[in-house]
Order: structure tokens, then sequence, then C-alpha cells
């Protein structure tokens, strides 16, 4: 099976420098949030050090939405540094229906648009493009988003991205749950700019221990945090297990992004409160 590929630590350890594929200079763990456009100004004013937008609703805007975002970007200096939701569920990765033209229509248009915003790394989580339908070889998926993968790397590399896999929930998706997965996965797809995302919450969802993340290594591109209790804004250390995961991101001397993707009833009172939390908690990782 392809999900049995053995994880070489070292030899991830050696494929790309820590920090590369986020392209940060030495210093803090960025700490950013995802949020829709009308959400910049808050964020920005909550301390935020950038957004992470969603890439399938930047897609859908007519030309003349996507001018006014990309100006109203400019004038407010936000950082729109990472996007997610990349594919939406209608164009399938994986199953019967795939049709590899509409997919490379729909990468090279919203990878333009998310350059020109100043975004330079994209999460391919979409679930729901990449669930495999009943019935349908598990292992013939695989190498359908095996294949996605290598045809949607040259045009991120042209536009200066860092495609970052996201392991989902078995709730959202049947393909790629785990980060053991995931790295099986991107070894498989063996492409410079293809890596991995970690995210606590379907880490935590998904029972796995945090020690995988330490093993991925130099493989993690991106990283996401939630409090899995109600997927709301993480407050304080011990009301989750977050000890282990910060931990790992440590020891592999993490220096790529760290973004909220939760949800909270008062951003102006929970965002310091979280910043400061997250902040000490990675101070470790780019000492």
């Amino acid at each position: 099976m392809l999900f049995a590929v053995k994880i070489a630590a070292g030899l991830l350890l050696c494929l790309i420098a820590p920090g590369l594929a986020s392209g940060q200079a030495p210093g803090r763990v960025p700490i950013g949030v995802a949020v829709d456009a009308d959400r910049f100004e808050a964020a920005r004013a909550a301390g935020f050090d950038y957004v992470e937008v969603n890439a399938s609703n930047v897609a859908a805007l007519t030309d003349d939405e996507f001018e006014q975002l990309a100006g109203r970007v400019a004038r407010l200096h936000v950082p729109v540094a990472s996007a997610n939701i990349f594919i939406p569920g209608g164009i399938k990765l994986v199953g019967p229906d795939v049709d590899p033209a509409r997919q490379m229509a729909h990468v090279t248009a919203t990878l333009t648009r998310l350059k020109r915003l100043g975004v330079s790394v994209v999460v391919l989580g979409s679930g729901g493009a990449r669930r495999v339908p009943e019935g349908f070889s598990r292992d013939e998926a695989f190498t359908q988003l095996v294949d996605f993968c290598r045809r949607l790397a040259p045009v991120a590399r042209a536009h200066g991205i860092t495609i970052a896999v996201e392991p989902l929930r078995r709730q959202e998706t049947n393909l790629i749950n785990t980060v053991r997965e995931g790295v099986a996965f991107v070894m498989a797809v063996d492409r410079p700019n293809v890596r991995l995302v970690v995210d606590f919450y379907h880490l935590s969802q998904e029972q796995e221990s945090a020690d995988i993340v330490a093993e991925a290594g130099a493989l993690v591109a991106h990283a996401h945090i939630a409090n899995p209790q109600g997927r709301v804004y993480p407050l304080s250390e011990d009301e989750a297990a977050y000890g282990p995961f910060f931990a790992s991101l440590c020891k592999i001397g993490y220096a790529g992004r760290l973004t909220i993707e939760a949800s909270t009833a008062d951003v102006a009172a929970q965002a310091p409160r979280s910043l400061a939390m997250l902040r000490a908690a990675l101070a470790c990782a780019t000492r």
C-alpha cells in the first residue's frame, strides 16, 4: 500500500532548510489568522502578523471585484501571506469525474490572483475535492492526487508559491487524514515546492501523536491551530494538550508561519491573549 511508505527522518531533515519554503527571515514565528476579506482591518488592529485568505472566494470574484480587493490590501498594508480552501468541492481531484483541464484552469487563474495579493503559501486541504467516492479505488485516488500535485507544482513554482498539503480529519475527507499519511503523500509527489501543513486541530481530532511533527521535520512548510474544544481561538496552554505540538515545532526549528484557523465571539478581546500565549510557546523555535 502507498500509505505504508516508511518515514526516514534523517532524509526529510536534509530535503529543505527550515523556513526556506515560507521565505521568512530568521526571527519569531509569524502568527496570522484565517479570515474573510471584510475582516482584514480587524485582524490588523488585533495585532496579527498576516492574514490567510480563502482562495476559492478570491477565485470566485469578478475582475472588478478582485481589483477592488487588491487595491484595498495595498492601502491597508495587510500582509496576505497564505491562502486556504484552494480547490472548491465541485472541481474533483480524485474519482471517475476528474477533469484535468478544468483543474489547471482553476489553478492558473487562482494562483495568478493570489501572487498579486502577496501569497507565498497555498494550503491544499479541499476535503470535498479530494474525497474518494464510494467504490472507487483508494490507491487510484492516491495516484490521481499525486498526479494533480505534480501538474500543479511547476505552475506554483512559477508564481513563487509553495503548496502545503493539509491532512484533514475523517469528518472532512477520506484521503490523507493523518500527518503520517501526509508525509507519505508528499514524499510520493517528490516536488520541492509541495510540502506539508501540520494542523493541531486535525492532529488532535485524529488522536495522532505530536511526535510525528518532529519526524516530518523540514517537510513542514506551514501550521494551523485551534482549540479542539469547539474549534475556537486557543487562549491558554492548559486548555488542550498543546505542549507536545509546540515542542515538536521547536525541535525542528520551525521557521514558517502559524495561522489561527478558528472562530471567536470577540476578536478584540481574545486575539491579544491568544497571540501572547502562542508567541511564548513558540519562542524556542527560532532561537
